[in-house]
């Protein structure tokens, strides 16, 4: 049986360095941001929920289209960072979270995001992460995957993730789906 990625192993990545897949310098990371906030095509969420924040370079751009925005992560390490980072964002906050076991109930969320954070998860994980989405997602709101499609050494690998994921949805598919040679995002609607 396959399991999810234990919180310690990402508390060591984090202690041995604080940006551990380079998010405020790669040129492949800033392309991927400015993809992503394209995919919500300029939309204003008055409610929304980021899974696997990190240091919080993406929920930093993201936070301009929302209301509030509810960022988590299992680091605490990275949370601290992250914090920092959206000092001057007060509508955003940060929770240590353990997803899909420590789902909120403070839905109903406008859009849900999970950025290359699927794929640490197991297949029965994720596809409990997709159920929750669902119940948790307000009419008309969005949920917006993005996945790494490269080999890695993970639970899943991204196509696998995203394909759990959207086989979940009972019902929902994707609006839009975007490809790029290492990744790819998936849209889907209420």
């Amino acid at each position: 049986m396959t399991l999810s990625r234990d919180p310690k192993y990402f508390d060591q990545l984090y202690h041995n360095n604080p940006d551990p897949w380079d998010f405020e310098s790669s040129p492949y990371e800033r392309g991927k941001y400015r993809a992503t906030i394209a995919m919500l095509s300029g939309r204003y969420f008055p409610r929304a929920f980021e899974i696997g924040c990190s240091i919080g370079v993406l929920t930093q751009h993201l936070g301009a289209q929302c209301g509030h925005l509810l960022a988590v992560d299992v680091a605490e390490s990275a949370l601290a960072t992250a914090r920092n980072r959206c000092a001057g964002l007060p509508h955003v906050q940060f929770e240590k979270r353990q997803i899909p076991a420590h789902w909120p109930e403070t839905g109903p969320f406008d859009l849900i995001l999970f950025s290359e954070v699927l794929y640490f998860l197991s297949p029965a994980d994720i596809a409990t992460c997709a159920r929750k989405a669902r119940e948790s997602l307000a009419p008309g709101g969005v949920i917006l995957l993005v996945n790494y499609t490269g080999r890695i050494d993970e639970p899943c690998g991204g196509e696998e993730a995203a394909d759990i994921f959207l086989s979940a949805m009972a019902g929902l598919s994707p609006a839009a789906t975007w490809r790029r040679e290492t990744y790819r995002m998936d849209l889907i609607q209420s």
